[in-house]
């Protein structure tokens, strides 16, 4: 469904505008729900919480083709909203302890970078058969099958192994010490305890935020389709072009392990490159701008693969997915802020020249970068002494 469901909306009779607020919705959702769920992820089961939030995400589907209206459409973007929150931060904090309790956390930006990377590529699969599927059987059946995916999703959690949490001695004797409230009382711990960490300790703090401002950048995907509209493309060549820049981007995350190391004004020369790209692809007015808006779509992904990577790795206390869902609710707050934007700024302003306009703050992030992103982890010899 991902590149035809800005489509379905503007054939039920949807504005531009009004797309945009339903993104706005969806956002809203999201970063309300983002830090409560990341607290329950340090409070119940992680795994649990990713086959819960997988089968809401299906519901949300469900609804665009129960309901195609601009209120189905609104309650689907609320349940993705949900599903987003709840998986958001869990999966992360979840693979980081997996790979604690082995001893190869360096191996973690490697590990989420090929595991997001062969989303992408099912993701790129998805797209490619978007066309065929809407040819055959419009969006109902585009709708049943991104359903069927969701369950799949549900599946392939359920079989995630799931470690002990990582924290330190007196961290986890002071969340002992709380179990006697009951699940509320230890809930109230781990949101304090993610909460106090994200703003008191500089390190995570910065990088909370760079976290935070790449991953709203991401928003600009959410018009491509229409953008490739704009230059001519049909309902059957939308989807192609908006495979490449998934592909780009599943070639950005295999190569996040080994861009892990790289010095962080290497990164920033980089995001600042991803800038120019979206810029001159946006204007160029035809589908092969889609070229460079993939290039740079696929530098952003190694970039915020790293960016996350760091953070995970300047975390210290027990609450970690608290701590990354601090990171994504800000990213949702920026993203609606885009959305905004783009609502307001098509009432004046073309597309693409509003795109263009909007990758002035990727430039800005760029210039903060190398002051912002963490260093690299320590070696996993270390890890294992601690460990042990």
């Amino acid at each position: 469904m991902y590149p035809l469901y800005q489509l379905l909306f503007t054939d039920h009779g949807l504005s531009a505008s009004e797309v945009s607020t339903l993104f706005i919705i969806w956002s809203t959702t999201s970063f309300v729900l983002e830090v409560p769920s990341g607290a329950w992820a340090d409070t119940f089961s992680r795994r649990r919480l990713l086959v819960f939030g997988s089968l809401v995400g299906g519901l949300g589907y469900a609804s665009w083709i129960l309901v195609p209206s601009y209120a189905g459409f609104a309650l689907g973007f609320v349940l993705w909203g949900a599903s987003s929150a709840l998986i958001s931060g869990t999966f992360e904090a979840l693979v980081y302890d997996e790979l604690a309790a082995r001893g190869s956390t360096s191996k973690y930006a490697g590990l989420i970078g090929r595991a997001k990377a062969a989303a992408l590529v099912l993701n790129l699969a998805a797209t490619a058969v978007a066309a065929p599927l809407y040819q055959s059987g419009g969006y109902v059946l585009v709708g049943v099958v991104s359903v069927l995916s969701c369950l799949a999703q549900a599946v392939v959690a359920l079989s995630l192994p799931e470690a002990s949490r990582v924290a330190t001695a007196d961290e986890t004797l002071e969340v002992e010490s709380d179990t006697g409230r009951g699940p509320l009382g230890r809930y109230a711990l781990m949101l304090r305890s993610g909460l106090t960490e994200a703003v008191t300790s500089r390190t995570v703090r910065k990088a909370v935020a760079l976290v935070a401002l790449l991953g709203g950048f991401l928003v600009f995907d959410e018009y491509f389709p229409l953008l490739a509209r704009e230059t001519g493309a049909s309902n059957t060549l939308v989807p192609l072009l908006i495979a490449g820049t998934v592909a780009a981007q599943a070639i950005g995350g295999a190569l996040a392990g080994p861009a892990y190391k790289l010095r962080a004004s290497i990164l920033a020369v980089g995001l600042a490159l991803t800038a120019g790209l979206l810029a001159w692809g946006a204007l160029s007015g035809t589908a092969l701008g889609f070229v460079p808006i993939a290039v740079g779509y696929g530098v952003m992904q190694l970039v915020i693969i790293v960016a996350e990577a760091r953070l995970q790795d300047s975390i210290t206390g027990p609450a970690r997915a608290t701590v990354t869902s601090v990171s994504g609710f800000f990213s949702d707050v920026f993203a609606v802020v885009v959305y905004a934007n783009f609502a307001l700024g098509l009432v004046w302003f073309t597309l693409p020249v509003l795109i263009a306009a909007l990758t002035v703050p990727v430039l800005l992030t760029a210039l903060i970068t190398p002051v912002a992103l963490p260093p690299p982890s320590a070696t996993d010899e270390l890890e294992t002494k601690e460990v042990t």
